[in-house]
């Protein structure tokens, strides 16, 4: 018995332009859908995500493809699970890879603190990559949707960020005010 209803979308768009392909691919994939089969996404069925997918429906339709939206449910929980474990999977990537860039974040920071570079240009520069991480973590946890094992820890690495950032945005603060 399936604990979730499933939008499917199975699509096909011409080669050539080669942009469209890309566009309805990036959609798809910021949006959190996984792809189960060559050119066949699927997404939990709710209200945003069967808009969304019907907007990209429309879109591929547009641009000389066909679009097949349809409503699922798998007859076997063991095929529901292993879906769910395809998009547990693709988040912790995404929640990794952004484990890596505040870890960088944090050397760079570090850095910086080393060699007491407290300038309001540089507190700026560090202050954009960190909206930019927090943003990024943002939009992987809108498409965790079935909390994927390693959001915690993307949640603790961007708390930490944030803090060792409001320590040097004093530390350059206290810097600009003594000179």
């Amino acid at each position: 018995m399936s604990i979730t209803a499933w939008i499917v979308l199975n699509y096909s768009l011409p080669t050539e332009p080669s942009r469209h392909r890309v566009a309805v691919w990036r959609a798809l994939k910021k949006i959190g859908a996984v792809n189960i089969q060559q050119s066949m996404w699927i997404l939990p069925d709710h209200a945003d995500n069967r808009v969304t997918l019907q907007k990209i429906a429309r879109e591929i339709e547009t641009n000389q493809g066909e679009a097949l939206l349809m409503d699922s449910v798998f007859s076997d929980e063991r095929h529901e699970e292993r879906i769910i474990s395809l998009f547990n999977q693709i988040r912790d990537d995404e929640y990794q890879e952004l484990i890596r860039e505040c870890e960088k974040y944090l050397l760079e920071i570090a850095k910086e603190v080393a060699h007491e570079k407290y300038t309001f240009a540089e507190l700026e520069e560090e202050e954009a990559e960190l909206e930019k991480l927090t943003a990024w973590h943002a939009k992987i946890a809108a498409r965790d949707l079935f909390h994927a094992s390693h959001a915690g820890e993307a949640e603790n690495k961007c708390q930490e960020i944030a803090m060792v950032f409001e320590d040097y945005s004093q530390r350059v603060y206290a810097h600009e005010i003594v000179t």
